[in-house]
């Protein structure tokens, strides 16, 4: 299978995963102990569940802006680190742009400074398309496409990216920065304020209204949730150097999605609109051609398939929160 190509040459290395006990973090961890790493978890669990996790991955209870996460690199010695951990919230972000860089610019430099000073061989680290890019000049936005954020969010997603080649050149620590589309999936918080097929999928479910914000005619590139869990186990390749969009190449609007979702689910209740909100671009969607071409990279499940998948899982009661 041309996805999973390069995975089988990889040795067993020891990773530690920031921000593990989250959404897309957990599903990392289940992959790399699926694939025979060990696997050391560091969260704060201000977003994550210590349910998501597998008692195979040590877990650390801590901020990664705490002092004491020098210790925790000093004793576990990883051999790379997936940086998954952020203040996610781009209305947050607006609302209170000094705790979204002292989260996000702060913290992951102390991600970095912890990896310098162990001798940590590489860094994946995520990062947002759907946020850094801002408003499209073209579509699909590859990777040299301008970056002209419309949040404190996307500025400081951004930013760590100028440190990672900085460390590159000044201590040869190696990086990959996978920049992300909209990612939907189990476990993803309904109750949280990212993520709209798991707040729309949780309120329909519980009879709930749901609210579209905007139009709705805003558009999103959305991807399954192990399609992007493949795109880290691919990124550990030695052959993995630099940034690389995740996406699909295809937008949907919300009103597509809210449609599907109300199919699915047997939901009749007809949207209500609210205001748009503050800092969110209007339409984006994602050219991976790099990845595909440099990793073997692409999405392989479908937007309907994983939609069905999403509703599924919450059917059986896994409501978060």
């Amino acid at each position: 299978m041309q996805g999973d190509r390069g995975r089988s040459d990889l040795i067993r290395l020891k990773v530690l995963v920031t921000g593990g006990a989250g959404f897309i973090g957990s599903h990392v961890v289940d992959a790399l102990l699926a694939a025979g790493h060990q696997v050391v978890v560091v969260d704060d669990l201000s977003t994550g569940y210590i349910s998501n996790l597998d008692p195979r991955a040590r877990f650390v209870h801590l901020d990664i802006r705490a002092p004491g996460l020098l210790e925790v690199f000093e004793q576990e010695r990883p051999d790379m680190v997936n940086h998954h951990a952020a203040q996610m919230d781009v209305r947050r972000s607006v609302a209170d742009p000094l705790f979204d860089a002292d989260v996000n610019v702060r913290g992951s430099l102390n991600v970095l400074e912890c990896a310098r000073k162990t001798g940590v061989r590489k860094i994946i680290y995520i990062s947002s398309g759907g946020a850094a890019y801002g408003e499209p000049v073209y579509l699909p936005c590859d990777e040299a496409h301008p970056i002209n954020p419309l949040s404190p969010y996307g500025v400081s997603k951004h930013t760590v990216e100028h440190y990672l080649y900085l460390y590159k050149m000044l201590y040869g620590l190696e990086y990959a920065v996978l920049r992300y589309p909209n990612v939907y999936g189990p476990r993803q918080d309904p109750n949280g304020e990212a993520g709209v097929v798991a707040i729309f999928t949780g309120q329909m479910l519980a009879g709930k209204q749901a609210t579209i914000y905007g139009s709705g005619e805003q558009e999103r590139d959305f991807v399954y949730v192990s399609d992007c869990v493949r795109a880290n186990l691919l990124a550990m390749q030695e052959r993995a150097q630099g940034i690389y969009n995740i996406g699909s190449g295809q937008g949907t609007t919300i009103n597509r999605i809210y449609a599907r979702l109300s199919e699915i689910i047997g939901y009749e209740r007809p949207p209500v609109y609210g205001p748009p909100k503050a800092g969110e671009t209007f339409r984006i969607f994602l050219d991976a051609s790099k990845a595909r071409r440099e990793l073997g990279w692409e999405p392989q499940v479908a937007l309907e398939d994983g939609l069905r998948r999403t509703v599924d899982y919450f059917r059986r009661g896994n409501l978060a929160g």
